[in-house]
Parts: C-alpha cells; sequence; structure tokens
C-alpha cells in the first residue's frame, strides 16, 4: 500500500491493531483536469470514527500524485507527518448530510503540474495502528486511456505465444506507439481505439503503450514473462540463503532464495542489464523443492553490481500479484529509490547509485572485498552482573547521526565508565526518520548511519576501551518493504504494498498477541527460526557483536490473538522459541548477553498461578549454573520519578531478588527510549515548599546524582539512556520544532518519534557545573560497581517512603571484614532536611566512598540536605577518589592565548575538545608543570581542555584561542 512508503512508525509497547476501512467517495467534476477546481465527498456513513478514536470529526486527507506516466511519485507538501497530520488537510464535515468534504486544485494542492493520477486516503491525524481507509487512485484530465488488454499487469505465458493488446482513449483521437523493451513494435495513427496483437514472442518484455493527443502523451506499461520452465537441479549443501561469494572465484557469486509456492524465479540485475533471459532462471533443488538457486558468472571483482529476484506463481490466490520484484531477504545492503537520494554525502560517502528504470529495493552484491582488520580480536566481556549499559540513537546522540559521532566521543563513555553501549535499531528501516523498529532488512544496515565499515570501526573503537556492543533487535515483525512480506502479499489494488496473505510461510494474518505493530512473524515455523537464527549469525560472527536485546518478546507466541489477558499469561510456546534462540546465540558465542524486553501487565487468565513474571524467572536462571541466564528488561521509571519528583517511592523492584532470580540478570533502569524523561516531569510536577522547589532547573538537576546512587549500585546489570548523565530535560515526545505534544493530545497526536533537540553539545552541558556534577557522580559511582566485588554481592532495599536505603554485602551482613564487603546507601529524595540513620551493621570506622571522608558507626543520625545521598563502606575503596583542591587550584595560561599555553600542574595526558564534544586534539607522556602545549595550528574558537593529572585526577577548563 501507498502508505506502507511514508509511514513513520509509531512504536509503543500497548500497541492495538485496528482494520483498515473502505470509504465512499465522490469527486465532483469528474473527469477533471489538473487546473480544475474538485471537490472529494467521502460518506460519513462509511467511516467509523469511533474505531480510530477520532473526535470532533476530526478527519484528514492524506494524498500524492504521480507525473503523466503515473511515475515519479510524490506525497502532497501539506500532508503533514503520518502521526501528526497538517490542520491544510482537515475535511470538513457538514453533519446535515454526514459527510465529509476538500475542496482543491491539483496544481496547487500538490505544487506540480504534469499530474496524471492522484491518490489518496483519509486518516485520524494520528494515523498510527493503521487508523485509516484504504488507498484510491484516480485519473486526472479530460483525456483519458484505458488499457482493456492484457487485463493483467504481467502476463505469464509459454515461449512462442502471442500477447493481445487493446486500449481506447477519450478527448478525440489519438497516436498510438507500443515498444517492448524500449524498440517499437507496432505504431497506429488518429484513432480512439487501438488493437494488435504481438506474435511468437521468446523473450520476457517490459512493454509500454504511448498515446498522444494534442501534444499530450500518457503511457501505460505492462509485461510478458516467459515461463521458462525451470530445471531440477541439486545445489552444494554450503550453499546458504542470500549470497554466497565463490571464495576461490571473485568472478563467480550464488544465489539461493527459499520461495516456496512460485513456480519460477528470475535474477533481474545490472550484469543482464535489467532483461533477464532464460540463463538468468533460477534452477529448483528437488530435494529442497523450495529452494531456487543460481550461480553468477563473469562478473568483475571488486565491481558493484544490483540485482532482484523476479519470482511469479502462475496461479496467484485471489489479490495475490503473479509476479513479484523484489530485493534479497538476505541483503547486507540495499539501495532505495525512496530513502536514498536524502541520505547526506558525509553519512555514506560514495553511495552506489540507485539504478534507473527500476522500482523499490535492490540488492548489492561484490565480489572481491576486502576485509575488515579487526584490531581486538579476542575481546573480553565484562561479567553480567557488572554491567553498565548506555542506551543510544544514534540518530539522537549527535545532529550529525552518523556512527561516525560514537567514535568521535569514546571518551565521553570511556570516562563515564560504562562498560556496554545498547544502540537502538541500525538495521535498515523504512524511511530515514525513525527510531528503526520499522525494520525492513534484518541483516542490512541504514545507510543514514554509515557504511558497514565505519559500522565496524565503531565496535573495534569500543572493544579497544573495553565497551561492549549489544544491538537491539526487531524480529517481532516485519513492514511492507520487507522482501519476506511482498513474496507472498494481498495486494488488492496492484500498487506493489500489502500485507502477508493466507500462503506466507514467515507471518501470520491476524497477530497472535496484543501488542501488534505491522506484520507478525510465526515464531512456532521452521521457516521464521532458520531466518531469525541467520540474522544472529549474521551480527554476531560478521560484526562481533556481545549482544542482542530482543524487542517486544510477549509477541512470540502463537497462543494470544486478541486476548490481552493471555499475551500477559505464561505460554509455554513463546519461553520454548525464546529458549532455542537464547541456545543458538551461546552456541556461537558462549558468553553472548541475550536480553528480552518482556515488559506488560502480568495476568494469570488461565488461574494457574502463573503469569508472565514467571516465564522471566524460568529466563533468567535458564542455564545459570553454566554461567549464562538471560537479563530482562526492568522498568522503573514510575518508581524512581515519583522520588526524584519529591513523592514516596518504592523501589525494591529493581533487585533481582524481589522477582525469583538466582542469580541478578535484571536490566534495571530509570529512564529508557521509551519513557518520560525524568526531568520533565521533575520540572513540570515536581513537589515544593516556599524554600525549595523541584520545579527549579538547578534544583531538579541536583536531585539526578543521587537517582544514580539509588539506582546504579544495586547488584545486577544498570541501564542508563542517554544523557539522563547530564540532566536531559527534552520531553520523550518533544517534536521537530521544540515544542511538547504529549501521548494525551489527542488532536494534534504525540511526537514520540520525532528528531529531538541537542543542546548537550552545543550548550557544552560538560562545562556547566550542576550537570557535569551528575556526569561525575556516575561515573565514580560507575567505577564502584564494575570494580568493586561487593557490587556483585547480597542486597537488601527499604524502601517506599522518601528515605530509601540501600545495603549491599559479601558473606555474613553483620560480620566485619578486613576487606571492602558492606556498602551503605542512604538519600534523601524528600523537599526538606532530614535526619536519617544509616544503621550501620557493625561498630568501626567507616569511609564515604565518593570522597574518602571517615564516619564512625556510632554516628546514629546523619543531616541530609534535599536530595543530598551518601555511600558508605566498612572499608576504603582502592579506586582513587579525586583531590578536590587540586581540581580547584588547575589553571590553564596565558588564556586567551594564540599559540600555545602552559598547565600549572605535572599531568600524563591533555585533551582538547571542540564545544560540542569532538575531540581535536590529544597530548599523552609525562609533562611537568609549565610545559607548553602548542595550539597554533587550531582555529580562532572556544575549546575545552580536560587534563589528568600524575595522581589521576582529571580536570576541565575552557580555553579561548585568539
Amino acid at each position: 500500500m501507498k502508505k506502507l512508503i511514508t509511514i513513520f512508525l509509531i512504536f509503543v509497547v500497548f500497541f492495538s491493531r485496528a482494520q483498515v476501512q473502505a470509504v465512499d467517495f465522490t469527486i465532483a467534476p469528474n473527469p477533471f483536469n489538473e487546473d480544475d477546481s474538485i471537490t472529494i465527498t467521502f460518506d460519513g456513513a462509511t467511516i467509523d470514527e469511533s474505531a480510530w478514536g477520532v473526535t470532533d470529526n476530526a478527519l484528514y486527507l492524506w494524498s500524492w500524485s504521480y507525473d503523466t506516466n503515473l511515475a515519479n511519485q510524490q506525497d502532497c507538501p501539506t500532508n503533514g507527518s503520518w502521526d501528526n497530520s497538517d490542520e491544510n488537510n482537515r475535511l470538513t464535515y457538514n453533519a446535515t448530510a454526514d459527510a465529509y468534504t476538500i475542496t482543491f486544485t491539483p496544481t496547487t494542492f500538490y505544487n506540480r503540474t504534469g499530474i496524471g493520477q492522484i491518490g489518496f486516503l483519509i486518516k485520524a491525524k494520528d494515523g498510527s495502528g493503521q487508523k485509516q481507509s484504504q488507498d484510491e487512485l484516480v485519473n486526472v484530465g479530460t483525456f483519458l486511456v484505458s488499457l482493456t488488454a492484457p487485463s493483467l499487469t504481467t502476463s505469464i505465458i509459454n515461449s512462442g505465444d502471442n500477447i493481445s493488446v487493446s486500449a481506447t482513449n477519450t478527448g478525440g483521437n489519438a497516436d498510438y506507439i507500443l515498444k517492448a523493451n524500449g524498440v517499437t513494435v507496432n505504431t497506429q495513427n488518429s484513432i480512439a481505439s487501438y488493437s494488435y496483437t504481438d506474435t511468437n514472442i521468446t523473450e520476457n518484455k517490459n512493454y509500454t503503450l504511448e498515446v498522444t493527443l494534442s501534444g499530450e502523451t500518457k503511457i501505460k506499461t505492462f509485461s510478458a514473462i516467459i515461463d521458462p520452465v525451470t530445471v531440477s537441479e541439486i545445489m552444494p549443501e554450503t550453499y546458504l540463503d542470500g549470497i554466497t561469494y565463490d571464495q576461490n572465484d571473485p568472478t563467480k557469486a550464488t544465489l539461493v532464495l527459499y520461495s516456496p509456492g512460485k513456480d519460477f524465479v528470475y535474477v533481474a540485475g545490472s550484469f543482464n542489464n535489467w532483461q533477464p533471459d532464460a540463463s538468468y532462471a533460477m534452477k529448483r533443488d528437488p530435494s529442497r523443492n523450495s529452494k531456487f538457486w543460481i550461480t553468477l558468472t563473469g562478473l568483475t571483482p571488486g565491481q558493484i553490481e544490483t540485482y532482484q529476484y523476479w519470482a511469479v506463481d502462475k496461479t496467484p490466490l485471489t489479490n495475490s500479484p503473479a509476479l513479484v520484484k523484489t530485493a534479497d531477504p538476505y541483503s547486507t545492503l540495499v539501495l532505495s529509490p525512496f530513502d536514498d537520494p536524502y541520505i547526506p554525502a558525509n553519512s555514506y560517502p560514495d553511495l552506489p547509485e540507485y539504478p534507473q528504470g527500476q522500482e523499490r529495493e535492490v540488492t548489492v552484491l561484490q565480489t572481491g572485498q576486502s576485509d575488515y582488520n579487526w584490531q581486538v580480536t579476542n575481546f573480553t566481556k565484562p561479567k553480567k552482573e557488572d554491567l553498565v549499559i548506555y542506551e543510544v540513537l544514534i540518530r539522537d546522540f549527535n545532529s550529525n547521526r552518523t556512527f561516525q559521532d560514537i567514535i568521535d566521543r569514546i571518551d565521553y563513555f570511556k570516562n563515564l565508565n560504562i562498560n556496554a553501549i545498547e544502540l537502538m535499531p541500525v538495521m535498515e528501516f523504512e524511511g530515514n526518520e525513525s527510531w528503526g523498529y520499522n525494520t525492513a532488512f534484518h541483516m542490512a544496515l541504514d545507510k543514514f548511519y554509515g557504511t558497514e565499515a565505519k559500522f565496524k570501526e565503531l565496535i573495534d573503537t569500543c572493544h579497544q576501551n573495553g565497551i561492549a556492543v549489544i544491538l537491539d533487535l526487531a524480529l517481532n515483525h516485519a513492514f511492507g518493504r520487507n522482501p519476506i512480506v511482498r513474496l507472498w502479499m494481498e495486494d488488492a489494488d496492484g500498487d506493489g504494498w500489502g500485507d502477508p496473505s493466507p500462503e506466507n510461510p514467515y507471518f501470520n494474518q491476524t497477530p497472535k498477541h496484543s501488542y501488534n505493530v505491522g506484520s507478525d512473524f510465526n515464531h512456532s515455523n521452521g521457516f521464521t527460526k532458520t531466518y531469525s537464527k541467520r540474522v544472529v549469525k549474521h551480527w554476531i560472527e560478521d560484526f562481533k557483536i556481545d549482544g542482542i536485546r530482543w524487542d517486544l518478546t510477549k509477541g512470540f507466541t502463537q497462543n494470544c490473538e486478541n486476548n490481552e489477558g493471555c499475551t500477559n499469561d505464561y505460554n509455554a510456546d513463546r519461553v520454548a522459541v525464546l529458549k532455542e534462540y537464547a541456545d543458538y546465540s551461546w552456541s556461537l558465542d558462549p558468553d553472548h548477553y541475550v536480553i528480552f524486553e518482556h515488559l506488560g501487565a502480568d495476568w494469570d487468565a488461565n488461574n494457574d498461578g502463573q503469569t508472565s513474571r514467571d516465564e522471566e524467572t524460568e529466563w533468567a536462571n535458564y542455564r545459570i549454573d553454566e554461567g549464562k541466564g538471560i537479563m530482562l528488561w526492568g522498568n522503573l521509571n514510575h518508581q524512581y520519578n515519583e522520588l526524584t519528583m519529591g513523592y514516596a517511592g518504592d523501589i525494591t523492584e529493581m533487585g533481582h531478588t524481589s522477582r525469583g532470580y538466582t542469580a541478578p540478570r535484571l536490566v534495571g533502569y530509570a529512564e529508557s527510549h521509551d519513557e518520560e524523561r525524568l526531568m520533565y516531569k521533575n520540572l513540570q510536577y515536581g513537589n515544593s515548599n516556599t524554600d525549595y522547589s523541584v520545579t527549579n532547573l538547578e534544583t531538579a538537576l541536583s536531585r539526578m546524582s543521587a537517582l544514580g546512587a539509588v539506582s546504579l549500585t544495586i547488584p545486577g546489570p544498570k541501564m542508563i539512556w542517554h544523557f539522563g548523565e547530564l540532566g536531559m530535560e527534552n520531553s520523550i515526545f518533544t517534536c521537530n520544532n521544540g515544542s511538547v505534544n504529549t501521548s494525551d493530545d489527542a488532536t494534534n497526536g504525540d511526537c514520540k518519534l520525532d528528531t529531538k533537540p541537542q543542546p548537550q553539545w552545543i550548550n557544552s552541558w560538560l562545562s556547566d557545573a550542576t550537570r557535569s556534577q551528575i556526569y561525575n557522580d556516575w561515573a565514580r559511582i560507575n567505577n564502584l560497581k564494575i570494580n568493586e566485588p561487593v557490587f556483585e554481592g547480597n542486597y537488601t532495599i527499604s524502601s517506599g517512603n522518601l528515605t530509601p536505603r540501600i545495603s549491599i554485602f559479601t558473606g555474613d551482613e553483620n560480620t566485619p571484614g578486613t576487606t571492602l564487603k558492606n556498602v551503605i546507601i542512604i538519600a534523601n529524595f524528600d523537599i526538606v532536611t532530614q535526619t536519617i540513620n544509616p544503621n550501620f551493621p557493625y561498630s568501626g570506622t567507616w569511609y564515604d566512598l565518593m570522597d574518602g571522608s571517615i564516619i564512625n558507626a556510632a554516628t546514629s543520625s546523619l543531616q541530609l540536605k534535599p536530595g543530598e545521598f551518601k555511600i558508605y563502606g566498612n572499608q576504603n575503596s582502592t579506586l582513587s577518589v579525586s583531590n578536590k583542591s587540586q581540581l580547584i587550584d588547575f589553571r590553564l595560561y596565558p588564556n586567551p592565548t594564540s599559540t600555545k599555553f602552559k598547565v600549572n600542574q605535572n599531568i600524563q595526558t591533555l585533551e582538547i575538545y571542540d564545544m560540542t564534544g569532538k575531540l581535536i586534539q590529544q597530548f599523552s607522556g609525562n609533562f611537568l608543570k609549565g610545559s607548553d602545549f602548542n595550539i597554533s595550528n587550531l582555529s580562532k574558537n572556544i575549546y575545552l581542555i580536560k587534563i589528568v593529572n600524575d595522581l589521576g585526577d582529571t580536570g576541565i577548563s575552557k580555553l579561548v584561542k585568539l
């Protein structure tokens, strides 16, 4: 469907699937020319507004247009975005007639001339969940051409058959030219009714019928595909679905397509000028009847080629196409006519050109490629218990939106002491503006972020710095551009897009769970399992990915069609298939991180005492005696936000034992990509009194260090959503223009998926004292968590009020030790000073692990100001604590300067960053205080200078270069 080209996925876990409605309409006048004023009227009796959640009759036209050749499609400039239609396209409602209307002149409305056809549908302002009517197409002009034969866009014939062509036109006598593969085969002039038979056809032909009247030409296209009589031949077992490159001969490559139900398949590509003959018909393996394969020869090593499969079903189901042209499902690089024109050259240098004259995605094939030279080949992953994961959306991390941005700021992650980065989906998705969950090709990278080599460099750079890389993978669903959707689809309007047909071997026609988006994969069958495992293998073996976060795992059941209770109940089929995927991942990489997003409610619909929470426990404890166990996302956003706003919150479920896990496998978090920013709600709804208000920015920021203290320290893997460590306050519903539209804004829809502003670099938040305090405190806490063994121990959490207390310990909690074996964390989230008893478990000296100061266990009460926290240990940490007096004395001179400057301390390293945080220059070695640092090569600007002194302490200061 047309909407699948432009739809901007709104991904919310609790997502319902509505039905596309057929709506009656009329156009007056009809026929009409492009410069006529027309009125489209929609019959309100055929519209179920309530099903779309529409109030106040707020319906909108979503429209597009084609040129006179019915090509060169363009969206209406005033469409708006799919999830937020423009008010210019709102329909007018006439209550008396129960009808909706819109009036416009096509040339003005579409801002173009030479319009041959318009397309449209009506929708709710927020079009998520398929809240729209079906697509409609209407021809433009009083000169119209109707192709009466052949009746099908693609005719499947035998070699030597004939094709009869007939057409009529309105508006007077016209001239007709019939071409096949670009060569004229027949001409008839000054007629209004055309008829011709092309005889003895022995090759595939793409026909164009050009009809010209008074200087205006309209073109009808159709094709004849010859049944090549497929050859049966067993293929070698080493050939894989997709491309298998010949390791000994770079002029060869073998293509394999699993395509049950298809009668024959051609390969069309740049190597045959997109005109395949019988020599490019794929063979069928008789031992695996649905495997088609072909070995291409004569390829030029290193030369980029492109191709598609032309898959044919001679007896298709009703509403399904006989011919589907599609890219390879196992593509690792695809070219798109929809997205590629908008990819900047700096994102993907030397992007191959999309082949002219083709349609939809094509696969790139290139023999003789050189391998990436990995610098780290034996990366040792951090222990699961020690993980501090930093979740990143490449698009919103930096305005450049590329893999290079992560590489350039590797020190930002390293200095924060995180040891894993989790990337939201980077696989080829539909459009260029997305979170990535509308994946189209699961084994290809989205080119808007960069090249395959650059992504490998990102992973390699992370590994060089001790940071693991985890990929977010959406295998619950796929969308309309995905080849295994399109190969078996229902396409009643013949536009080449559609939903899975009954014979699709991979997808359910009706979702089998309550939270579906797109088309629902059926993970109970071997076809989907083979595909999923191949995707997993690709990212682990070809990219050295350390872990996968499986998105929306509640969708991996086949039991719960339209049943939310069942979806949130225990489902044995879901447990089994996800264990199978975990086992497969571990067979490739024994230390692979397997993480499930298994969020949502927990219901006992069967009244058997089990819920989906029991599934989590079963997975967390799975193969735990081997050091494995599946990690589960744990959402504590609401509970922690209550604390940061100044209200009582219970955070006990941040710990794994509260969920029945035998080992720490809970990826607990206070923020993620799918939750509202804590700081936004602090500023909107924070508690206040006359002397202290959480709604004040500086005050709200000052409470975020305490958040890290009572969340990141709890044993087990933990996660940070990017820029929480700098107190990011932009709402998750911030729009492209900086305004905020929340999910409760029914009129305008939300802006959840919009690209977010990025003040963190522009405004140099790292040099802001209040924000950098959060960053530095969290860095210290992360360092403690990762490097002090006690944080892998046992714990208790006292919570439910404004002064949570966490006790972390190894061995007997109440027995003194000579090593760091006990940690007590206390915090005050109230808006007034509180007297708090740390309740040290035994007597003696206790140490503040943040600054090294000491306290006697006899101290039974501490005064903690609002937002203040303490982390005490029975012994001091073996990790160095910053010498604050030296940092206060840190100075650059002269400042400003034009050529060089000095530092008033002995230092080991000095790094120069621009004001966006990008590393510009680095000096390493043992430099005595007063040493010169030459910057004559730098342009005039303000820079950030970061030093590490000979005690390992760090400092940051601004420098003005004249």
